[in-house]
C-alpha cells in the first residue's frame, strides 16, 4: 500500500542535498524535513491508532533520535510556520523514520480481512467512516505529500 510513497520519499531524500531539507522553497511553505517527518508521522500514529498497535515515534525510540522542539504527540497537524521550520532532521533519520512507519504499518495491516475493512472507526461524519475510508485517506494525505516534497526539492535544487 505505501511502497510507492516510501519509493519516492527516498527518492526525493536521495536527490535533495542535506543542507537544504530544513529549507523552505518559499517563505510560509513546508520544508522537505518536515513533509518527509509528517507524511511518516501520519502513517505511524494514523494505521497503527486504527488497529491498535503502538507507534513508532516512541516505541522504535525516534522521537528521542529526532528530538524536536515540539510536544510529543506533535504530528503536524496545525503546526504554524515557525513549527515547521523545527523540524530539521537528516535523511538518514527522515529516511529510518519512514522506512519504520511503513514496516510497522505493513505489520499491522497484515492480518486484516474484507470484513475489517468495513469497521466503522470515526462516526463523526455522515456516512461514518470506515477502517477502509481511513486507509485511503492516509494513503491519498503520503501521497500528495511526497509529491510537494518533490516539487519542494526541485525549486531548492534551481537555486
Amino acid at each position: 500500500m505505501l511502497g510507492r510513497v516510501r519509493e519516492n520519499a527516498n527518492q526525493v531524500l536521495d536527490d535533495t542535498p542535506e543542507e537544504l531539507l530544513g529549507t523552505p522553497p518559499a517563505e510560509g511553505t513546508n520544508t522537505i524535513a518536515w513533509l518527509v517527518w509528517h507524511l511518516s508521522r501520519v502513517i505511524d500514529h494514523q494505521v497503527t491508532g486504527e488497529l491498535g498497535d503502538h507507534a513508532v515515534w516512541e516505541a522504535g525510540g525516534w522521537r528521542a533520535r529526532f528530538d524536536l522542539p515540539l510536544p510529543a504527540g506533535a504530528h503536524g497537524y496545525g503546526m504554524t510556520f515557525d513549527q515547521v521550520l523545527l523540524v530539521q532532521a537528516t535523511a538518514r533519520d527522515l529516511r529510518g523514520y519512514l522506512d519504520a512507519s511503513c514496516e510497522a504499518a505493513a505489520e499491522a495491516l497484515r492480518p486484516l480481512t474484507d470484513h475489517d475493512l468495513d469497521r466503522v472507526v470515526d462516526e463523526h461524519y455522515d456516512p461514518p467512516v470506515t477502517l477502509a475510508v481511513r486507509l485511503v485517506s492516509i494513503l491519498d494525505d503520503a501521497t500528495q505529500h511526497v509529491g510537494q516534497a518533490a516539487y519542494a526539492s526541485g525549486i531548492l535544487s534551481r537555486r
